[in-house]
């Protein structure tokens, strides 16, 4: 049985000097919060940093090393060949010059550009530009391993190809989210450029919903500052997490990147690649109306008492338009309820329509609007 004098040494020489000690830590820690910070264990993953850092707005990866290793992998070199013949010169027909000239030699053109694997099973994606017109299709994978490729489809409107190559243990690129994109992202360009080898540059998001550029039919571009040269075209723009966000097709300067580069977005390219792959072409709605702009100067010269809209110049004979009596000189001013303002964004809209689906038009016609729904059509397109 402890006694008790032994009872109260243990008080005045251990308890009390340790609850003194509890008391000023409480304190310093009430003073200085700064002290309650506690660093992050070292055994903590990459990826777990990573999801701390999407809690907070204002912090982001130090190094995008993880993002790459992810993605790489997905980022093929594409090379290829184009046999030509020369042009033959008028003097050749004469029997005495074309024996002098008689050695000519076939000519042969060769290119380059980089391409997203989509598919374990070998389909990927690339610019059309980058394969138009050639004879043979040379596939660097990101191993080392060469694969020749075969053209399943082309979309010219999109500038976008799917191409097949037959090749194990292909590693598909994880495919992003690029309508939720913001202005200021961090993205990183994966590609070819020049024929130097993969390469990675990294920029942020500059806009999106870039169109009337006049580079394609359809256009919702992702501007970006990350470099962007020849040799690009094809490639993957990715977000910090290694997912693909669009495919890389154009420079605003073709001599050089100055800064602004477009990328077609993720969702769209994965779009063009299913109805490829699946119908040999892209569906897309269609009304068979021919319209332009109705612009502030054309309405006044007009007299027209409208800010906005399609002026239908022309309508095709059978097309859904023509159906529900849509007449040139109408106005296009909604198109399933949301305003008409630019005939890009108009053109996209009705694409993006499943061919028998309804579309809704709010028309205005001497004075008078009025609503007509007409079911969508399969636009028709060259690739077919």
């Amino acid at each position: 049985m402890i006694s008790h004098r032994t009872v109260n040494f243990i008080i005045s020489y251990i308890a009390k000097p340790s609850l003194v000690g509890l008391a000023v830590a409480a304190l310093l820690l009430f003073v200085f919060p700064e002290f309650r910070q506690q660093n992050a264990p070292d055994n903590a993953s990459s990826m777990d940093l990573d999801h701390r850092a999407q809690g907070n707005e204002w912090s982001g990866p130090v190094s995008y090393s993880h993002a790459v290793a992810r993605a790489a992998p997905s980022v093929v070199n594409i090379y290829t060949r184009k046999i030509t013949k020369p042009t033959n010169h008028p003097l050749l027909n004469d029997p005495y010059f074309r024996r002098l000239f008689n050695n000519q030699q076939q000519r042969i053109q060769s290119s380059l550009g980089s391409g997203v694997i989509m598919q374990a099973d070998g389909f990927m994606l690339t610019n059309n530009h980058v394969i138009d017109g050639a004879d043979q299709i040379l596939v660097l994978l990101y191993d080392g391993r060469e694969a020749a490729a075969v053209v399943v489809g082309k979309d010219p409107e999109t500038d976008l190809a799917v191409l097949k190559i037959e090749a194990d243990d292909l590693q598909p690129i994880s495919v992003g989210e690029p309508s939720q994109a913001r202005i200021g992202d961090v993205v990183l360009a994966i590609g070819n450029p020049y024929g130097v080898g993969q390469t990675v540059t990294q920029g942020i998001v500059s806009a999106t919903g870039r169109n009337g550029l006049g580079l394609n039919t359809f256009e919702n571009f992702i501007q970006t500052d990350a470099d962007i040269n020849p040799g690009n075209s094809g490639g993957a723009l990715v977000d910090s997490y290694g997912n693909l966000l669009g495919i890389n097709t154009a420079i605003l300067n073709q001599s050089g990147s100055v800064g602004i580069g477009f990328a077609i977005p993720a969702d769209t390219a994965a779009k063009v690649l299913q109805d490829i792959v699946s119908y040999g072409y892209v569906v897309r709605g269609w009304l068979g109306m021919d319209a332009f702009p109705l612009t502030a100067v054309i309405a006044k010269r007009l007299n027209l008492p409208l800010s906005h809209g399609l002026l239908v110049r022309a309508i095709y004979n059978g097309s859904p338009a023509n159906l529900v009596g849509i007449q040139p000189g109408d106005v296009v001013v909604t198109i399933n309820g949301e305003p008409v303002t630019d005939r890009q964004s108009s053109i996209s809209q009705i694409a993006d329509v499943a061919p028998g689906a309804p579309i809704e038009l709010e028309i205005w016609r001497q004075g008078q609007t009025f609503t007509v729904t007409a079911v969508a059509g399969i636009r028709p397109t060259s690739s077919r």
